[in-house]
């Protein structure tokens, strides 16, 4: 009798801790290079800082939709070039300053200046003026009609920051989110504390951490000891079935924006053959790739577009798997014995995994891959920033971002003048059945051209602690959004 009564104490006071628990530790895989949304193109950092830290104008829901943020509504002129945003009163940055239209118009300036840094600036090309009123009031105006210009503000590119603290944004960003900045430990983790000022609803976790764990080994571990309450974005697919058959543990698979291509650099010889990249392409068996290094989580794509948009056509019959086919074509371009190149690949399980997959493959067409394993900074450096590389593999996990096919000094450096127009006709469109048709156009062209080895949507697949409640099923954006999280008892 006295064992039954202490079994009943000890499951009483377990359940009052998991109750009274407000912190929580999420494991991640990749950790960013600073901290400033505005100036890098590393998901890792929205990761973090989305909704979290920063807010934008607009912001997205864990459904995709886009979101009332630090404008709590907003006019839209007869001719769709002027928006009037009506801003949030009483906001203040997490150092104490307050939040005004003044932020809104340094914010997007600074966006779109002609020495910005920012990943995304074609987001705010269109822009032509943005004026605060008065302390509540934006308006911002458009040099053409912009039927996405909601969306784009969405992005995690477009927060709002303030003078007063942007020297020192990547070690220390300020924002106005739901939960404020605490410590970064570098090489190890991010930690956050909850706005007790913050002017929405407020987070119910008083602190949270990121925990930085590169390792898939290393990760199963720390999920097992629970030393971590969930794993975003779970990098070692093969343990899933595992988890899913713990009673403690949720595995939650859902959708990402993660276009998952081997990228080309078109500039490169013999790259710039389309022959040589429709050879790559068809040396490559997508369904190899998603069962041996995603264990089967994934869907094959053919273009550079997410497949549970409604836009989206399925044209992975554009690249069959037909190494004889791709043999040929190598022949017919000049280069019957084939030739070497890099294959660069950062840290990601799906990178790495699947580059040695497709290394493979494309040695049965005579393409010898030399591979370099590289950190995140490395790969933006020499890939992303330096077009050296003639292969590399990364997910483009932005939202909607087929525009940046129309940019020739994108890394892959794709430069088609008929596309490049259709991006902006669709850039000014706001009938929804002609932006469809342009969208359909747009993927359809990028296929043709085998711009890239178009491999598989990346499935979101996430190890949760049971009690844990909140966490996003879905990727809409890059975000491990913390707003909503909490333990239920």
């Amino acid at each position: 009798m006295k064992s039954i009564l202490l079994s009943s104490a000890a499951l009483l006071i377990a359940t009052s801790a998991y109750a009274a628990k407000t912190d929580v530790t999420i494991g991640l895989q990749l950790e960013p290079p600073h901290l400033d949304p505005t100036s890098a193109a590393a998901g890792a950092i929205d990761q973090v800082v989305y909704s979290n830290i920063f807010e934008g104008l607009t912001r997205f829901g864990s459904d995709g939709a886009v979101l009332p943020g630090l404008a709590e509504s907003w006019d839209i002129s007869e001719d769709g070039t002027v928006y009037t945003f009506n801003l949030h009163s009483g906001v203040m940055f997490h150092d104490g300053t307050s939040f005004e239209a003044s932020d809104v118009v340094f914010s997007l300036d600074r966006a779109r200046a002609e020495d910005s840094t920012n990943a995304q600036k074609a987001l705010f090309a269109g822009i032509e003026s943005v004026e605060a009123v008065d302390a509540t009031t934006v308006k911002l105006t458009l040099s053409a009609p912009q039927g996405n210009f909601l969306f784009n503000m969405a992005w995690g590119d477009a927060v709002i920051v303030a003078p007063e603290s942007i020297e020192d944004i990547k070690n220390n960003p300020v924002g106005t989110g739901a939960f404020k900045f605490s410590e970064w430990r570098q090489g190890d983790s991010i930690s956050l504390v909850r706005n007790d000022s913050y002017w929405g609803t407020p987070a119910v976790l008083e602190s949270a951490t990121f925990k930085y764990i590169s390792e898939p080994t290393a990760a199963f571990a720390a999920m097992m000891a629970e030393d971590v309450d969930a794993f975003y974005s779970y990098p070692a697919p093969e343990n899933l079935a595992q988890f899913e058959a713990d009673p403690r543990f949720t595995v939650l698979s859902g959708n990402t924006e993660g276009e998952t291509i081997l990228a080309i650099n078109n500039k490169l010889e013999p790259f710039d053959d389309v022959r040589v990249r429709r050879a790559v392409s068809m040396a490559i068996d997508r369904q190899a790739i998603i069962d041996g290094a995603m264990f089967g989580y994934g869907t094959p794509i053919g273009t550079h577009f997410a497949p549970h948009n409604p836009d989206y056509v399925d044209l992975t019959g554009n690249a069959p798997f037909d190494p004889e086919a791709a043999k040929a074509l190598l022949a017919e371009a000049g280069y019957p014995d084939g030739f070497t190149t890099t294959l660069k690949l950062p840290p990601p399980s799906y990178a790495r995994r699947g580059g040695e997959i497709i290394a493979a493959q494309l040695r049965e067409i005579g393409i010898e891959t030399e591979i370099s394993n590289l950190e995140w900074a490395q790969w933006l450096e020499q890939a992303f920033r330096g077009y050296d590389f003639g292969l590399t593999i990364v997910s483009h996990t932005e939202p909607m971002d087929i525009g940046i096919y129309a940019r020739p000094e994108y890394y892959f450096q794709y430069d088609n003048a008929a596309f490049q127009d259709l991006i902006e006709a669709l850039g000014v469109e706001n009938d929804p059945a002609t932006r469809s048709e342009l969208l359909r156009q747009a993927q359809t062209i990028i296929s043709e051209d085998y711009v890239n080895g178009y491999l598989f949507q990346l499935a979101l697949t996430s190890v949760v602690n049971a009690r844990l409640t909140g966490i996003w099923e879905d990727a809409p954006t890059q975000a491990v959004d913390l707003t909503a999280v909490s333990w239920s008892e």
